[in-house]
């Protein structure tokens, strides 16, 4: 069975991925207001935990951006070699970020830094999961009043997107 690691803030530890990817074996281990410095400092441990896993999804970044730290995807790119370092074998797939509109993030703000990130994730070889343009297509709202935790039809449209890039990365493997 495919072993998925699901790694991240709240955003991944807030779901029921297993329920919602019952073909496959999930390992969630989302941490609620988890930056990427906190993601990179938990690699050792995660390394100790996690023995094996063929595909890894990345979602972490919404915390730094809340709390003005846009540097953070230097942080994401050292997360991803290190990941594929500990994990050669696996698919890591690194997710945008959401299209948050908050009142004191300048325009674009968003969109500039998943450039940053996929084009990042271009050079390192690892796959870049754009669910921003993914959420923004969805007919229902997808954030809650926070207008940054997601809703369940957001999160429905993220793990749509997620198999689909599993099922294709399992296909051409």
């Amino acid at each position: 069975m495919t072993q998925v690691l699901l790694l991240g803030d709240s955003h991944i530890a807030h779901f029921y991925w297993q329920s919602r990817m019952p073909s496959y074996k999930v390992n969630n281990l989302g941490v609620p207001e988890t930056t990427a410095a906190d993601l990179l400092a938990s690699l050792p441990g995660i390394k100790k935990q996690v023995t094996y896993t063929d595909v890894i999804m990345i979602m972490v970044g919404t915390n730094d951006v809340l709390n003005g730290n846009y540097e953070f995807i230097n942080t994401l790119k050292q997360i991803i070699v290190q990941l594929s370092h500990d994990f050669p074998a696996a698919e890591v797939l690194v997710s945008s970020l959401f299209p948050m509109e908050l009142p004191d993030l300048p325009n674009h703000t968003i969109t500039n830094l998943n450039s940053h990130i996929e084009a990042f994730a271009m050079q390192t070889g690892c796959c870049f999961l754009d669910t921003y343009h993914r959420l923004t297509n969805v007919d229902q709202p997808i954030f809650l009043e926070d207008g940054i935790n997601i809703t369940e039809a957001a999160y429905e449209a993220w793990a749509r997107a997620l198999l689909e890039h599993i099922a294709f990365l399992i296909e051409n493997d």
